[in-house]
């Protein structure tokens, strides 16, 4: 993690104040926090404003668990006596040019990962084939916006040599903001889904939106995007010097071929050699192309890629398979939802052979914008009636699914709810030993408590 002066700290964020305290100046911080319950001692502390709360109200907690000095915007009245202090015109800004000077330091080759599903998962294979080879830093969990990618890059060490960044966005002009503090050498376009239809309308505005990651690409940067996708094909800008594509046609750079879909994961070939994925979802092999292409780049040997891949770990809650004490078996894939992400996630249940019984539990999917109650309902009506036995859905949208299902499925056999409570006792009379059940939704629906009461 960053270790500088404050001398060096106040260069950086542009700021002023540690003049009256020369003394001050050579002190080392170790560390940035921008949160009191994070903060350790040694470090940088940086109160953040936002409309429902102002950290400048919390200094003096994080000056008691041992922060060394803080950042303090001009705007706010009696700043701390007692420890050094650095003046900034806004913090936020601060914390985001000092990420920024911090990168452009430690000098890594920067890999940053944006699209509408599985950016989590692709920075997770993308890590794992990195790792065999170089010193490799990543996202941790979803830190992926204007707050935790800055934080990201100020807890990596100084020896990385790949920093591996996912950028998030809920709106227009967010990956640009992270792209140009991250300024990477290689940019991944995961693909172009429905998130975000709500805030920005159509899938044409989530692709141009997506494709401002190259706004901060460097100038020989190479941008590896899912060649299947229309919208993008379309959108690439003629500036971008390199390009390669990945996806189910033969015509992108990279491809894969004889596909096998296990309980235990998923085997697949790339130009004749065989790799392994520890996951479930023909659709995660996507992500591994895109993995794969960042791999090749960097001149990973084939070995180290399978190994990479063999070892992999993502993220939980994304199709993360568990199984009870009773034998039954749960596919928690609750962390987020978009009707191709459901629609991927049903498929894989539906393909999977050795079970019993097989149940989905639906929720709803979030900012969809005003088509959303068909998008739900068409997820309910392209369920398999010769694959699924038992729908059950849960939330106001989820109630549209349960519709969409019952033009398919015999209404007995579908059954909606608005009680979690009562969703849990239903699915526990309903599966014994060798069932398996889905359970996906959006983050807001907090499905996961489905999956922890089953566990």
């Amino acid at each position: 993690m960053i270790s500088r002066t404050l001398r060096e700290i106040e260069k950086m964020v542009n700021g002023s104040g540690l003049e009256v305290k020369d003394k001050d100046k050579d002190n080392h911080i170790i560390g940035v926090s921008t949160d009191t319950r994070t903060t350790a001692n040694g470090n940088l502390f940086i109160p953040l404003v936002g409309e429902n709360f102002d950290g400048h109200k919390f200094v003096s907690t994080a000056i008691d668990k041992g922060a060394k000095a803080i950042i303090w915007s001009r705007k706010v009245p009696n700043p701390p006596l007692d420890i050094p202090v650095i003046y900034v015109d806004d913090t936020l800004t601060a914390l985001q040019d000092l990420a920024e000077n911090y990168l452009e330091q430690v000098n890594p080759k920067v890999v940053g990962i944006t699209g509408s599903n599985g950016k989590t998962t692709t920075k997770d294979m993308v890590a794992a084939v990195l790792e065999t080879t170089y010193k490799i830093h990543k996202t941790n969990g979803n830190y992926n916006n204007h707050i935790g990618l800055p934080l990201t890059i100020l807890s990596m060490d100084e020896e990385t040599e790949i920093v591996i960044l996912e950028m998030g966005m809920s709106g227009k002009g967010e990956i640009e903001l992270l792209s140009n503090i991250a300024k990477p050498d290689v940019a991944v376009i995961t693909n172009i889904g429905e998130a975000h239809l709500l805030d920005l309308g159509s899938r044409e505005a989530i692709a141009e939106a997506k494709l401002e990651i190259v706004n901060g690409l460097k100038s020989e940067g190479i941008l590896i995007y899912h060649g299947d996708e229309p919208l993008l094909q379309e959108r690439v800008p003629t500036k971008t010097q390199k390009t390669i594509t990945f996806g189910n046609s033969t015509e992108n750079d990279y491809f894969a071929t004889s596909i096998t879909q296990k309980v235990k994961g998923t085997t697949f070939q790339i130009a004749e050699e065989t790799y392994s994925l520890p996951v479930l979802g023909k659709h995660n092999i996507q992500n591994a192309l895109a993995a794969y292409a960042v791999a090749r780049h960097y001149h990973v040997k084939t070995a180290d890629i399978k190994k990479g891949f063999q070892q992999l770990k993502v993220t939980g809650m994304r199709l993360e398979l568990q199984q009870t004490s009773s034998g039954i078996s749960i596919i928690n894939d609750a962390y987020n939802a978009s009707p191709s992400s459901m629609r991927a996630a049903i498929n894989l249940l539906e393909d999977l052979d050795g079970f019993n019984k097989k149940i989905v539990v639906l929720g709803d999917m979030l900012e969809l914008g005003k088509d959303e109650k068909n998008y739900h309902f068409e997820i309910g009506k392209a369920i398999d009636p010769g694959k699924i036995t038992y729908v059950l859905t849960y939330g106001q949208l989820g109630a549209e699914i349960a519709e969409g299902a019952k033009q398919v499925i015999s209404e007995e056999f579908v059954r909606h709810f608005e009680d979690k409570e009562a969703l849990v006792n239903t699915l526990k009379s309903l599966t014994h030993t060798g069932d398996v059940v889905l359970v996906k939704a959006s983050r807001g629906m907090k499905l996961e408590d489905v999956v922890n009461s089953m566990m």
